[in-house]
């Protein structure tokens, strides 16, 4: 089991704390285990906890009518979601579901206002937080509404490749991402993104290693975006 602080750490909402802020927030964290294909939360349920991924992989997306649903985001250990609840009140504005046995870190609501409350560096770590994530979700839109499924796929393995990604003779994707799992990410059939991770593949611009998808040319790959 690793040490809560050692994961609060790795955090980038939590990274900047003091030691003792730290302890007092570990001190206020729940271990919890699920298996694959859990529902973590619903939709418009209510929010009382912030999770901090220790292992597995998460997928945060949107159901809609018919069964379709849009992936928003698929996160990894050292990531949290489900922090929005708990600044406005509001219901879930997504679901989150695991994709793999995934264990997770819950902080209460009440703890996390008590903290915030009390820590200007936290309250400034959140505010570039939630900076990037307005950020991250107008790019989203940016992708869906006017970039073609090549353009989409680009986008999607260059952010991911931003936050996960290892140098090892090419930038490697270090979180298993499935064709199924990117089809729901861009708004296409498994059929199309098949075919674009072909096109990357036969132009040098990526390679897979098992599961694990590596961009060879990062900078060409960011070209197709536009």
């Amino acid at each position: 089991m690793a040490d809560p602080r050692a994961l609060l750490r790795r955090v980038a909402l939590f990274s900047r704390l003091s030691d003792e802020m730290l302890v007092g927030l570990a001190a206020h964290l729940h271990r919890r285990s699920f298996r694959r294909d859990t529902i973590v939360f619903h939709k418009d349920q209510a929010g009382d906890a912030l999770y901090v991924v220790e292992s597995g992989r998460i997928r945060i997306f949107l159901p809609a009518e018919g069964g379709e649903e849009l992936t928003i985001d698929v996160i990894g250990p050292g990531d949290v979601f489900g922090e929005m609840a708990l600044l406005d009140g509001q219901p879930r504005s997504a679901s989150a579901i695991t994709l793999e046995d995934s264990t997770l870190y819950t902080l209460g609501r009440e703890e996390f206002q008590r903290q915030l409350a009390a820590s200007p560096t936290l309250a400034g770590a959140l505010l570039e937080y939630m900076s990037r994530r307005v950020r991250h979700v107008m790019e989203y839109t940016e992708t869906l509404a006017f970039l073609d499924v090549y353009g989409r796929v680009a986008r999607v393995l260059l952010d991911m490749a931003e936050r996960y990604g290892v140098q090892e003779n090419g930038l490697v994707i270090n979180l298993d991402l499935t064709q199924a799992e990117l089809a729901t990410m861009v708004g296409a059939t498994r059929e199309r993104i098949n075919r674009a991770l072909a096109a990357f593949r036969s132009q040098g611009l990526i390679e897979t290693r098992g599961k694990k998808i590596v961009l060879l040319n990062p900078k060409r790959l960011s070209e197709r975006i536009y």
